[in-house]
């Protein structure tokens, strides 16, 4: 990334402003704008997100805020209700009070004297699906939104569930916030107050996990602030961006399908990074656009921001397999709408483990060939990371060792280029031996060598086939037609090579095994493979780079004291059969100089399970957060551990809270949720 050091206006930083809402509570903003929006106002543009602006995401703010800034607009940085500096209690993610907070937070910033009464809303993660809710709700300052790495479905398209089956992000992403809701304010800035704002925190905060358990269905929980519930509420233009190695690569396209406003699609290789920080690369000038996008709609520019394709996208090359990538070698396509003219949904009949070759009778007709698998709870331990931060290595390994375990369907060789682009999906005649069942669908490049690359994946619980909202058990025998949708790809498939799919009863522990072993039959040809082909165009050629190189501005100053260790460890014991797969994520310890304070922020996850009983799946999540700046320090430590019988899953809970070396608050919760045919 280049760093610039000359914007077009000087920019002046308000560290921390409070801002009352509606009830009341105040929320801790930092404030980067023009100098000369004192006498000349600006938009201004609001990032809005619990995780600390202060310390933990202060050196990836000073990346872009000040950068916007620095093109013409106040830059408001907030953290949400309870967290950082912020009064109150996070109780739970996209609460109803959070949205009307952020719409008490646009309201104060457009009748600010430097603001021209115009605002826009831009984010990644958290931010975005902020942006994207309150943009829903229709304040009226907010004018456009920027969003990178969301979903409009919170029940079939977020980290809790997919396809009706459990994460173990639900798990692992509950324990996240489970450390953020529950760390103190900074002292520096509240006073004597911050022991009683962190008593507050911790008597009110629950485990997230309970609620996102007691919700296994798509409900009224889930509906509330999904906007693909009503597309329409959406009246303002939106620039979306993700990358395919993120597990949001679905929402970008279904917004340009579904909004009816001027709208942008960008993806890219990377991971759930900001595109101008983007891994794998390569990164784009990401903020240029960004700030082409507000200059429009904001100040009203004419400079041609909707002259660009609907959806640009890194159509990725083959790549052998790997944790991780530093680069993933592609080139950028462009379509003129979604769903796009050029794509061309092909079906292939699936045969006896073969794509495209059904068997056939004596009298040339196709043959029916019942497969049959009941994959071990090994098969998803080279899964990677529902949705990749790229550290610690986190992507799909080589896939050979799944394939084992799994039912696997082989393209002949390739004798040219194939590409595809948006969601392959597949059809199944099949039927299973429990009332219960997950399939879990792979398609994977697989090289001349016999090296196999997860290219994408889909996971359904039969019990929800066809997007039911109520489940409905199975009737093991029964025969049921079930599409499984894998998630939305770029990808090229060269000469020499294969396509595979692979099919597979569990996907451990990437998703939740279902409570007990399952025969699945698949029944060919009736079943079949639908890939989004593309067709590589001359106009493709001379594309070329339309983005140009990563700027932003200069990172706030950090000191790393000691080092950050990342791992990720899969094991078997021969002996007592556990696998097991543990991930440590320890940034060390860090001083942020500009504030003398000190951070150290440690999780761990660990995954088991022992041979192939299902109901010996246990997920473990342990967090360590401390701050400290002299005398002071303050510290949490949460930990979670789920696990589950055939009826039920079992969760155990406890928050500790030290001020120095004295536990001064503890508490444990021990509680047995129904399974409700997951």
């Amino acid at each position: 990334m280049r760093c610039v050091t000359s914007l077009p206006y000087a920019v002046k930083e308000e560290e921390h402003v409070w801002i009352p809402v509606s009830d009341g509570t105040r929320l801790a903003a930092r404030i980067w704008r023009p100098v000369s929006s004192d006498t000349e106002p600006v938009p201004a543009v609001l990032e809005y997100i619990p995780y600390r602006r202060r310390d933990l995401t202060s050196v990836r703010d000073s990346i872009h805020h000040p950068y916007i800034a620095g093109h013409g607009y106040a830059c408001v940085r907030v953290d949400v209700r309870g967290t950082g500096e912020s009064e109150g209690v996070l109780r739970d993610e996209y609460l109803e009070v959070e949205q009307t907070d952020a719409e008490d937070v646009l309201a104060w910033l457009a009748e600010q004297p430097w603001c021209d009464g115009g605002t826009g809303m831009m984010g990644i993660s958290w931010g975005a699906f902020a942006a994207l809710q309150v943009a829903a709700r229709r304040p009226p300052s907010l004018k456009a939104i920027v969003i990178s790495s969301f979903t409009d479905d919170r029940y079939a398209d977020d980290m809790h569930y997919m396809g009706g089956c459990l994460l173990s992000d639900n798990l692992a992403e509950a324990g996240t916030m489970f450390a953020y809701a529950t760390c103190p304010p900074d002292p520096a800035l509240v006073g004597e107050r911050w022991r009683g704002m962190w008593r507050e925190r911790l008597e009110n905060t629950r485990p997230w996990a309970l609620e996102w358990l007691r919700h296994q269905r798509r409900d009224e929980y889930w509906r509330h602030a999904s906007v693909c519930e009503d597309y329409s509420a959406v009246d303002v233009p939106v620039l979306a961006s993700s990358g395919w190695a993120d597990g949001y690569s679905n929402a970008v396209t279904r917004l340009l399908e579904n909004l009816d406003v001027p709208r942008r699609g960008l993806i890219g290789p990377w991971s759930h990074k900001y595109p101008h920080l983007g891994q794998p690369g390569p990164a784009i000038g990401y903020l240029q656009e960004v700030v082409r996008w507000w200059d429009h709609w904001l100040k009203g520019a004419d400079n041609g921001v909707l002259d660009t394709p609907v959806l640009r996208a890194w159509m990725q090359e083959s790549v052998p397999p790997s944790t991780s990538y530093e680069e993933r070698p592609g080139r950028w396509v462009g379509e003129p709408d979604w769903p796009s003219p050029h794509i061309t949904p092909t079906v292939l009949p699936l045969g006896a483990h073969r794509i495209g070759r059904p068997a056939e009778s004596a009298d040339g007709r196709a043959e029916e060939t019942e497969l049959t698998v009941q994959s071990p709870l090994s098969v998803g331990q080279f899964a990677g990371k529902w949705a990749s931060y790229n550290a610690p290595p986190d992507l799909p390994y080589d896939q050979r060792e799944e394939d084992g375990g799994s039912l696997v369907f082989d393209s002949d060789v390739l004798t040219e280029r194939v590409e595809i682009l948006g969601a392959p999906s597949v059809e199944l005649e099949l039927s299973v031996s429990e009332p219960v069942a997950t399939v879990a669908a792979r398609l994977s490049d697989v090289a001349p060598d016999g090296r196999a690359t997860r290219v994408t994946y889909g996971l359904l619980n039969l019990t929800r086939r066809d997007g039911r909202d109520e489940p409905e058990p199975l009737v093991p025998g029964r025969r049921y037609r079930a599409t499984v949708r894998l998630n939305g790809v770029a990808q090229a498939f060269p000469p020499g090579h294969r396509i595979r799919l692979s099919l597979s009863t569990s996907y451990w522990p990437l998703a939740w095994p279902p409570p007990r072993p399952v025969l699945l039959s698949v029944y060919t040809p009736a079943s079949t493979l639908t890939l989004p082909a593309r067709p590589t165009a001359e106009s493709d050629e001379v594309y070329g780079d339309p983005f140009g190189e990563p700027e932003g501005t200069e990172p706030l100053r950090t000191t790393q004291l000691t080092p950050p260790e990342q791992r990720w460890t899969v094991t078997r014991d021969l002996v007592d059969y556990e696998s097991a797969l543990e991930i440590v994520k320890d940034g060390g310890t860090v001083r942020f100089d500009g504030i003398d304070l000190t951070v150290r922020r440690r999780a761990w996850e660990r995954y088991a399970s022992v041979a192939d009983d299902l109901t010996s799946a246990r997920g473990e999540t342990e967090w360590t957060m401390e701050f400290s700046r002299g005398e002071w320090r303050a510290r949490t430590v949460t930990r979670q551990v789920l696990r589950c019988t055939e009826e039920e899953f079992l969760l155990d809970a406890t928050l500790d809270g030290y001020e120095g070396e004295h536990r001064v608050f503890s508490r444990t919760w021990n509680e047995r949720l129904p399974r409700d045919h997951v």
